[in-house]
């Protein structure tokens, strides 16, 4: 991604933040270390989530990259010239890089990643927190904590289980092993393919679509997924009752229903596919 692309009006100053349209965009800006998180870093991430979190004129949030690449993970220069940590200060190091990561994951409000260049550490961590990731073809994706002797962090003992399986998330995450592209497509934590020139346009549009959409229905539809990962078939059967029972009562579900019937066009497109660009989903 060329970093010129995306213009912050941010108060920060490693990281650009933007609104346009109910979409706020995030975007990672320390191009000359491929954007990797030192503490400063860390805590603009987590303050700008809030942000985004807490605005009710935004309903959608699309996170990314400068200069080509979305995350190389912990600045390990950062790490070298800090004084050595016991296991407390360390462990209070991780919590306070808590807060974005929290703020991502249990928003109502969808979260597209886009990911160009390294998602790497926390990096690729970060990329699993989004509800959908976009990359191109030269993104490139590791869970490279072994290599300096570090647990894998920003959430990823979580998500990367479940987006992949058991076995693979152990294999990933004990080689270090870089993953490309179209292998985050095999192994399903990568949604589509796209150029760079489209990534993050592509990745807006459809951030655009999702915050013109039912903010009940998207909602209810996250926290129920969340939940059906440690909940029985039958709890989930009542879950989703409940939540159908709200999204019936809702003035987009009445909106949309009568859209249909008097064969108005429907007020949920998803963006086209773009043209220029050779396209894959999964």
């Amino acid at each position: 991604m060329n970093p010129g692309v995306l213009q912050g009006t941010s108060r920060f100053r490693l990281v650009d933040y933007s609104v346009t349209a109910h979409v706020a965009t995030i975007c990672l800006n320390r191009p000359e270390r491929r954007n990797a998180m030192d503490i400063e870093m860390r805590r603009e991430l987590g303050e700008a989530a809030q942000d985004a979190v807490a605005d009710p004129g935004v309903r959608a949030i699309v996170l990314t990259g400068s200069g080509g690449h979305f995350c190389a993970g912990g600045d390990i220069k950062d790490m070298q010239a800090g004084e050595r940590l016991d296991a407390a200060a360390g462990r209070l190091r991780m919590k306070g890089a808590h807060t974005g990561i929290q703020a991502f994951f249990e928003t109502d409000k969808p979260v597209i990643a886009a990911v160009d260049g390294y998602a790497y550490g926390g990096g690729f961590g970060l990329a699993l927190i989004a509800d959908i990731v976009l990359a191109t073809p030269a993104a490139r994706f590791c869970m490279s904590f072994m290599k300096v002797g570090l647990v894998p962090d920003c959430g990823a003992l979580y998500t990367l289980a479940r987006s992949v399986g058991l076995h693979r998330a152990k294999a990933a995450m004990l080689s270090a092993r870089e993953l490309d592209a179209q292998t985050g497509m095999d192994w399903g934590f990568v949604h589509e393919l796209v150029s760079s020139a489209d990534l993050l346009p592509y990745a807006q549009a459809m951030a655009e679509a999702l915050a013109g959409g039912s903010a009940a229905a998207i909602a209810l539809t996250k926290q129920a997924l969340n939940q059906s990962q440690v909940t029985g078939f039958a709890a989930m059967l009542e879950i989703e009752a409940s939540a159908q029972g709200i999204a019936f009562s809702s003035d987009f579900h009445r909106e949309a229903i009568g859209d249909f019937v008097a064969r108005r066009p429907s007020r949920f497109v998803w963006p086209g596919v773009p043209q220029a660009a050779s396209v894959s989903s999964s």
